[in-house]
């Protein structure tokens, strides 16, 4: 049996990593004190070619209104294609908005206070008008 192969019942095993003349493998190993974001994977690297916003408060809480606006219904779903309503997932991503708000209270910035407080309007009103009717 060649080295890199295990026989197993019914199944067979092959290891395919390249090795280096040390005996080592292609790439050496991640430093153990870096943290798993700082690994990026072949998937990761593709990510990072579409140039993703920044992760900061703001791209945060509009990616929230984004999703509860998906599910109000008001924007077409970008896999699915078409507009869907799904009254639930709509409510439970406005009541997480809510509870941003709540627990950031007094930490805010006068920016970051009114979009939360103005999107919270904005999508509290789109439910509402689904939920009654009017």
């Amino acid at each position: 049996m060649a080295s890199g192969e295990t026989k197993g019942p019914g199944f067979t095993v092959t290891d395919r990593r390249s090795f280096s003349d040390g005996g080592d493998g292609g790439q050496p190993p991640p430093p153990a004190d870096a943290a798993p974001s700082d690994i990026a994977s072949e998937s990761e690297t593709s990510a990072d070619a579409r140039a993703l916003p920044s992760v900061d408060f703001h791209t945060f809480v509009l990616s929230l209104g984004s999703s509860a606006l998906l599910h109000l219904g008001e924007l077409e779903h970008p896999e699915a294609g078409g507009k869907h309503l799904d009254l639930p997932l709509a409510k439970h991503t406005i009541d997480i908005l809510a509870m941003l708000e709540a627990k950031t209270r007094g930490n805010l910035t006068g920016p970051e206070e009114k979009l939360i407080q103005s999107l919270l309007y904005d999508l509290r009103l789109r439910y509402v008008e689904l939920t009654t009717g009017k």
